[in-house]
């Protein structure tokens, strides 16, 4: 729905846990091409970065810093991701943040992946009382492994770790 303010603009997207919280809203424009085909940015950042939020010729979304990252295999992804991390704040006993070698340590044996979110450089994991969000997208663009997050959501009943939504379908 368009805003009042600006009637051209979509209303602002959620913030996303990392990478700037993400496009302040999704509004791909100016098309780049290059020997891969056309990139379009994802939209306008909400915070001060230094990459932009690209859709590349495949349909990815990712950021574009020093290198190309890939953070989803498609903008749907992206918002799928967006839609469980507020979910998962909202309905976890605990939120955990782990940055750079600590993230090593988070043992994902159990897990399953969260094929919804479609993860590249950012991925989601499903325990059996927790959500664990994997963010190295900005490591990825800028060779940087201490740039890596992981946000573990535990004490989660199965609304906190499924809202619904059943594996099978």
């Amino acid at each position: 729905m368009p805003s009042q303010a600006n009637p051209t603009k979509r209303d602002v997207s959620p913030k996303a846990d990392r990478e700037g919280g993400g496009p302040k809203y999704l509004d791909p424009d100016s098309p780049e091409a290059d020997s891969a085909g056309w990139w379009f940015e994802a939209g306008m950042q909400r915070t001060a970065v230094p990459y932009s939020f690209m859709i590349s010729p495949s349909g990815e979304f990712g950021i574009q810093g020093d290198e190309w990252a890939p953070l989803h295999a498609t903008i749907e992804g992206w918002v799928e991701s967006l839609a469980l991390a507020h979910h998962a704040s909202m309905w976890a006993r605990q939120v955990t943040k782990l940055v750079g070698d600590d993230v090593d340590g988070i043992d994902l044996n159990g897990y399953a992946p969260v094929r919804e979110v479609m993860g590249l450089a950012d991925t989601w994991w499903r325990g059996p009382d927790s959500l664990v969000a994997l963010y190295s997208g900005e490591a990825t663009s800028f060779d940087f492994p201490r740039g890596r997050i992981a946000v573990v959501y535990s004490g989660l009943d199965e609304w906190g770790l499924r809202g619904g939504v059943d594996d099978d379908g």
